[in-house]
């Protein structure tokens, strides 16, 4: 509380302008209104600098699934710290938590995907993953195979490969990526296809778009398709039923890895432990992060077969891993997690309570003169916006009613993400019945406002 009591947003602004670059963030702009400060947290809601509660309607980063202030998390990483604050998993040694957590996952992902190597974020899993992916070809005497599809509007992280498997613009030409040999397919954004084709129909083209490029370029040169089941930072695409499956049996055929990007839609966020399960889709790899440990800590995991785990054993030295694969905290942190979303039941709360709250009131926005379109899943969901004829954000540049809206929706006290034209949600699984009316109304006045 000392700390608390001497809050000096003027100099933490100062501060901040002077020394510190933020991730995916416009700084000039940002300086010139001045830094959010979350100052406190806890359920589903923070405290900015301002002292004024904010209702988070992202879950920080689509992440903090059991909510803010859990102090069984704390507890159990305090404890942690005091025993083994850390050791590496390098030198044919490791730490309790790390074995137990990789034992944990395997009770919960698909019946081949049993064998972890951990990482500290989601772009770090996929960055193992295509490594692993690259060798066991190799191993298997197939290194030609090394092109890696993805789809477009999909987002796999900030390494300078996963930028690479990234199909957003915004992420790739700042850069001057992607590098040689990663290519995009078309993923599941109907709704700016331009096509025509409703979402079934623009699914079953955008397989067959697939297999033409398989084609194109030689299966056999082709390493592995990475794919997120919803895909969230594009824009919350939900496929079509039967529509990835169908994309798994294309890599089946050719010979491909099949890769589910599982950061955002695992650990309850579409009411079960994650999509491959739910949608029965039976990936070769899974990359997991975010919700693993609800934000507390970082930590992220690349999940393989059986068949893939067996290869790499049998190939000798591994010579892959950081500082900090397996660390005990994080790992620790992660299975008090576990413990919450077990014992509180939040996969069958999504499922079967707060989701289908969740996409009754996205639908009741989908009324709303300003929306286009409302896409969701348990508890993810994004609006597509309307452009007003008249007022202050008819003359927002394109590409930036987003946030507009998500300034707005700050203005009513809840947080949303502005994305090109849309805005998305994703609150944390223990989000009571009177915050999400809240998050519907405030968000229904940001609309209003927007629209007028």
């Amino acid at each position: 509380m000392a700390r608390m009591a001497t809050f000096d947003v003027a100099e933490l602004r100062r501060l901040d302008q002077a020394f510190h670059l933020h991730p995916f963030t416009n700084h000039r702009a940002m300086h010139r209104d001045g830094s959010h400060v979350v100052r406190s947290a806890n359920g589903s809601t923070v405290i900015d600098e301002t002292g004024r509660e904010l209702l988070d309607g992202l879950g920080g980063l689509w992440c903090v699934n059991v909510g803010y202030g859990r102090q069984e998390i704390v507890d159990a990483a305090t404890a942690q710290m005091q025993a083994v604050a850390f050791y590496p998993s390098f030198f044919n040694t490791t730490t309790e938590p790390a074995i137990r957590l990789a034992s944990r996952l395997a009770t919960v992902t698909p019946t081949r995907i049993n064998h972890a190597m951990f990482t500290n974020s989601g772009s770090e899993a996929n960055e193992t993953a295509l490594k692993l992916i690259r060798a066991y070809w190799k191993l298997r005497g197939r290194r030609e195979k090394t092109k890696i599809l993805a789809r477009t509007f999909a987002y796999h992280g900030v390494g300078i490969a996963t930028t690479s498997l990234t199909g957003l613009p915004s992420c790739t030409e700042p850069f001057d990526l992607p590098l040689p040999g990663f290519l995009h397919v078309p993923g599941m954004n109907a709704y700016d296809s331009d096509t025509g084709l409703d979402a079934v129909a623009y699914g079953k083209w955008a397989v067959r778009e697939t297999e033409a490029a398989i084609e194109r370029e030689g299966a056999g040169t082709i390493a592995a398709l990475f794919a997120e089941p919803v895909q969230g930072a594009g824009g919350v695409f939900v496929p079509p039923p039967g529509h990835l499956a169908e994309l798994r049996d294309l890599c089946r055929h050719h010979d491909i890895l099949f890769v589910a990007d599982e950061v955002i839609t695992g650990f309850g966020r579409l009411g079960a432990w994650f999509a491959s399960v739910l949608w029965d889709l039976d990936p070769d790899v899974m990359t997991v992060a975010k919700g693993i440990t609800s934000g507390y800590l970082p930590l992220g995991a690349t999940m393989v077969s059986d068949e893939i785990a067996e290869t790499l054993c049998d190939g000798g030295y591994l010579a892959h891993g950081f500082t900090y694969t397996g660390h005990p905290v994080p790992c620790v942190a992660a299975l008090a997690n576990f413990d919450i979303i077990e014992r509180e039941r939040l996969c069958e709360r999504v499922r079967d309570d707060v989701g289908p709250r969740f996409q009754a009131g996205l639908e009741r926005l989908a009324g709303h003169p300003a929306v286009a379109e409302k896409r969701g899943a348990g508890l993810i969901g994004a609006l597509e916006l309307r452009r007003p004829t008249r007022g202050p954000s008819a003359s927002a540049a394109p590409g930036t009613l987003g946030l507009v809206v998500h300034e707005l929706a700050r203005a009513e006290g809840v947080i949303v993400r502005g994305i090109r034209d849309l805005v998305a949600m994703a609150p944390p699984l223990v989000i009571t019945y009177t915050e999400l009316d809240r998050l519907f109304a405030s968000v229904s006045r940001a609309l209003d406002k927007m629209w007028s």
